[in-house]
């Protein structure tokens, strides 16, 4: 497989990159997972290291799960309940960028939000060690908790594992396969885990492939050479434009075109001149021309321009659009003289932006129009690109002090707050930390209020959890953290020999461990 850049740490519980997310699946268990298939057979969540679906008590806020026996680490170690206690303890000691939201609601969780380095979670995860079993108490319902414990972030590691983040060195796993090795500057290793035996091929199927290699340092292109040159099977980066029209019609059977749970969009740092003035933020999002950035990713057929946080397909989504020419369901054009005049009524005209981008050729294309429309609209733009490698990491940090830049957010699990509260609720603002997915720095108390509420009612009636979370899209959108650019459809381009592909709208990503070669 080829890369054009390394995925930042292999920490289960710290990167939250996607290219890593893509491999953990056939690496780490949960006690939960979504079901390892294609299309919306993948939406279901089933028992993966827990024997069964786990036991809901006290009006949804204790569940209760039995452990399997006889399973190993990918080093021999036999999992106990020890390791489920301190794999928990271990998302709050290495700030794990989503243990302020995801799993806040813990007992104990505040704590070790608190003081990490010191969190039990001390009644929030109880084992009882002679009958193998876990129970997790919450200081309220969470409908979306299963959701939570299905990701890599839950991933049950050994516990010793040390309580910060290993960068390069493998953790074992209880998957199919292990790491072997990393270099970020060439390539990461993994195979066969020998300590695994397949104990449910819907949570964690055997998997045919022994052995895969993730190289990088290939540009977009050099990845669909190798594809065709039968030097590689699958290029994890999206195909350049300029060879779509090719791949289409030379080799029809190898691409597959997958629509996903996922936005483009622009983080505007609410608290940093000139954005954290409304009227500036809501200038530049009636100056974009949407159908002009999605050119930049491929056109209409890969891309579809969106005004709105949701994606279509997510519980609550409603297309709206605000700031656009005739604001109303959908973008229809740009309204660049409504821009300029909000500039002016800002008081921030002339005032100097940089825009960071990663070093992709999309991701630059868009760095540079948007440059171009800065300055029209009457400030003094530039541009700074920088490595794939850090970006993501440097974006949240805000100790860089970045006003804008260009990046993307794929749905960890199909679920409202995985957008709105992950990206935009108060619990996901971490100041001067790598790991803090709320770029813009927003938090309106408020509208948590309001997604608080959505969680628990989604607990007994999703339909008016979907009306509270609908709403809450539009009204994020009247304040403008950040700016919605379109709806992507995942391009993969893979080599002849590859058989049954699969494509998971639970995860975004391809089943990996369900593909094969001949």
């Amino acid at each position: 497989m080829v890369a054009k850049s390394a995925g930042g740490t292999i920490d289960p519980q710290i990167n939250y990159a996607p290219l890593y997310w893509s491999y953990y699946g056939g690496i780490y268990d949960g006690l939960v997972t979504f079901r390892k298939a294609g299309g919306v057979d993948s939406l279901v969540i089933v028992p993966d290291l827990a024997e069964a679906m786990p036991g809901v008590e006290n009006a949804g806020k204790t569940y209760v799960f039995k452990l399997r026996k006889g399973i190993k680490f990918s080093n021999g170690k036999d999992l106990t309940t020890d390791d489920v206690v301190a794999s928990f303890q271990r998302i709050f000691k290495v700030s794990s960028p989503t243990s302020g939201t995801w799993y806040k609601d813990i007992v104990g969780a505040k704590a070790c939000l608190a003081k990490p380095a010191e969190c039990t979670l001390e009644g929030g995860v109880v084992a009882d060690k002679s009958n193998w079993t876990i129970t997790i108490n919450l200081t309220a319902p969470d409908g979306e908790f299963l959701d939570k414990l299905s990701m890599p972030h839950a991933s049950i590691l050994p516990a010793e594992t040390v309580a910060r983040d290993v960068g390069i060195d493998p953790i074992p796993g209880t998957g199919p396969y292990a790491f072997e090795s990393y270099d970020p500057n060439k390539a990461l290793i993994w195979a066969r885990n020998p300590h695994f035996k397949e104990w449910s091929a819907e949570a964690q199927p055997d998997g045919y492939v022994d052995r895969f290699e993730l190289d990088f340092g290939l540009t977009a292109d050099a990845q669909v050479n190798a594809i065709i040159n039968d030097q590689a099977d699958v290029m994890f980066d999206q195909p350049p434009a300029s060879r779509l029209a090719e791949l289409g019609t030379k080799f029809p059977n190898q691409v597959h075109l997958d629509p996903q749970l996922a936005f483009w969009y622009l983080p505007l740092n609410v608290n940093l001149a000139p954005f954290d003035n409304l009227k500036a933020r809501q200038a530049l999002a009636h100056a974009i021309d949407l159908k002009a950035v999605i050119n930049f990713f491929g056109g209409r057929n890969l891309a579809t321009p969106t005004c709105q946080i949701l994606p279509p397909g997510m519980q609550g989504y409603k297309s709206f659009c605000l700031h656009t020419k005739d604001p109303g369901s959908k973008w229809t054009a740009p309204d660049l003289e409504k821009a300029k005049q909000l500039v002016d009524e800002s008081g921030t005209k002339g005032q100097a932006i940089t825009i960071l981008t990663e070093d992709g050729e999309i991701s630059r294309n868009i760095g540079s129009y948007l440059q171009s429309l800065l300055n029209q609209i009457g400030y003094n733009a530039n541009i700074k690109s920088i490595s794939g490698n850090i970006h993501y990491g440097y974006i949240q940090n805000t100790n860089n002090k970045v006003q804008i830049s260009v990046t993307q957010w794929y749905a960890d699990y199909p679920a409202a707050s995985d957008f709105l509260n992950v990206l935009l609720g108060c619990g996901s603002f971490r100041e001067g930390s790598d790991s803090s997915p709320n770029i813009s720095g927003f938090c309106d108390k408020d509208l948590q209020a309001r997604m608080d509420k959505a969680l628990a009612v989604g607990i007994t009636d999703q339909a008016a959890a979907g009306e509270l979370w609908a709403a809450i899209d539009q009204d994020m959108m009247q304040q403008v953290p950040l700016i919605p650019l379109f709806n992507p459809k995942q391009v993969t381009f893979v080599s002849k020999r590859m058989g049954n592909f699969q494509f998971s709208k639970a995860t975004n990503t391809w089943a990996y461990t369900l593909g094969w070669v001949q």
